[in-house]
């Protein structure tokens, strides 16, 4: 899986694609249904988590909680919730505007499914 910023997208081309395969470009925050589609005809699909050009961000959420350490803004965790959805739903190659929170939720996605062990295996006994 390949995480872009928005700026190197115009350098990333379809060569990078598997043989016998196109990059498909799924846009901005398409259906996961849309991404699935495009797996399942052998491309390699972009999903751009990103706003689209012109498109306010939603005002009707509420702030994060005072005191929590390491709360998330809004924005990113859309784009890290977005990301791990269309990369269940097979999407390999990833634009957003917060690289690596994206690129450990997509670590922890591959991991899930058993396409990489895990950083740290842990057992706890009750």
């Amino acid at each position: 899986m390949r995480v872009l910023t928005p700026d190197s997208v115009p350098e990333y081309s379809s060569a990078a694609a598997p043989e016998g395969s196109w990059t498909a470009d799924a846009g901005h925050r398409p259906a996961a249904a849309r991404v699935s589609g495009l797996v399942a005809e052998g491309h390699t699909v972009l999903v751009r988590c990103t706003r689209p050009a012109g498109q306010e961000p939603r005002t009707d959420l509420p702030p994060a909680p005072p005191g929590i350490a390491g709360a998330v803004p809004v924005e990113a965790a859309e784009e890290v919730a977005l990301a791990t959805v269309y990369a269940w739903a097979g999407a390999s190659v990833f634009v957003t505007a917060h690289p690596e929170r994206v690129r450990r939720a997509l670590d922890m996605v591959a991991s899930v499914r058993g396409e990489r062990p895990p950083a740290a295996v842990r057992r706890g006994l009750a």
